[in-house]
């Protein structure tokens, strides 16, 4: 007797605008329930499915279960961020010797773009590929000066589906002034599932970086070169539970009650290994890979149960981590540190690959 397969893709309305203007939502398909949900406000990886070492596919990635909800409280899931990813000090930097003031919302600097992010977006969907390696692409053009940064910028995301359970991310960008410009996925993931009641501290991690960078009282990086992972909680070169040191009376867990660091990572060309991490219930294993300088480590401290998520699940402190590619922050007021410029007539290319195995 004959199967008939899954398509790779599927869409569906999931809800409106303020406006009235539909909303799809796509699902993107891999092998053995492996499938990744992507809906075009904040281009916002959704749902992401993935078999555990029992077969079972869960959604390991927080979120809503409607569209309002996302309308209702601003809170990055699975968000793509931008114009700028992660803080600018004073929300303020100087390019080519003018002043660019920004949007500040976070004490007395700007995060994830300011006010009103890409996170805030409609985007326009250029593209869905029903193919082997099913895809949708995504674009957003932001206007000069939008949350004060300088040039038109026309951003562009694709997720593709690359691999049996593996999801590839990239962004793309192009300016008519010079700018800066950071893009990143801002997804919250649990490798136990979104709706189980674990959390995340017992998940073991590997970061493949020496360095990081200490932040101070408003999470801005201190002045100096990265510090040395060596001898200190941040140190994950080597595979360790999250949890295992995260209630170690250091200076820097304190400030951000937790993991919330940028993970300066191995200089190297192209996409490579950044992070793995594996679940000890669940079985499933993560590998982050990415040509990005930059790693955002956050464990989900400020998850404090005042937020509903799928299943009407109340989020809690350590309910899931994030790892977040990027350039460094507030790398437009740091000289010393990677650029972040876009320049007129060059490209902006962020490249992250998801890839999913069970242990």
């Amino acid at each position: 007797m004959s199967t008939v397969s899954k398509p790779r893709v599927e869409r569906a309305s999931f809800g409106h605008m303020p406006d009235g203007t539909d909303l799809e939502r796509i699902v993107l398909r891999g092998v053995e329930g492996f499938e990744a949900g992507i809906i075009p406000y904040g281009a916002v990886l959704h749902t992401l499915h993935v078999p555990d070492r029992a077969g079972r596919s869960d959604d390991i990635v927080l979120g809503h279960d409607t569209f309002d909800e996302y309308l209702a409280q601003r809170k990055f899931l699975g968000a793509t961020i931008g114009r700028y990813a992660n803080r600018i000090a004073g929300g303020r930097f100087t390019l080519d010797g003018a002043t660019i003031k920004l949007d500040v919302n976070n004490g007395p600097n700007m995060l994830h773009g300011g006010n009103d992010g890409f996170d805030r977006k409609l985007w326009r969907i250029v593209e869905v590929k029903d193919t082997p390696e099913p895809a949708a692409v995504m674009d957003y053009a932001s206007a000069d000066g939008e949350g004060g940064f300088p040039g038109k910028l026309e951003a562009r995301v694709t997720y593709r589906v690359t691999g049996p359970t593996e999801l590839a991310v990239t962004f793309e960008a192009t300016t008519d002034r010079p700018t800066v410009v950071n893009l990143t996925n801002h997804s919250f993931f649990n490798l136990d599932g979104a709706l189980s009641e674990s959390q995340i501290l017992d998940h073991r991690i590997r970061i493949v970086a020496d360095h990081f960078l200490a932040t101070d009282a408003t999470s801005i990086p201190l002045p100096g070169p990265p510090h040395p992972v060596d001898e200190t909680p941040f140190d994950f070169r080597q595979m360790h539970p999250i949890g295992s040191r995260i209630r170690k009376g250091n200076e820097q867990l304190l400030r951000g009650r937790g993991y919330d660091h940028n993970y300066c990572l191995m200089p190297g060309e192209g996409v490579r290994l950044a992070a793995r991490v594996e679940s000890p219930r669940s079985g499933r294993v993560m590998e982050l890979l990415t040509n990005q300088p930059g790693l955002q480590f956050y464990s989900g401290n400020f998850l404090d149960g005042t937020l509903p998520g799928k299943g009407d699940r109340l989020y809690r402190q350590s309910d899931a981590f994030c790892l977040e590619p990027q350039a460094w922050p507030d790398t437009p007021n740091r000289p010393d540190f990677p650029s972040a410029r876009l320049d007129p007539g060059r490209l902006y290319r962020h490249e992250t690959v998801y890839r999913f195995s069970i242990v």
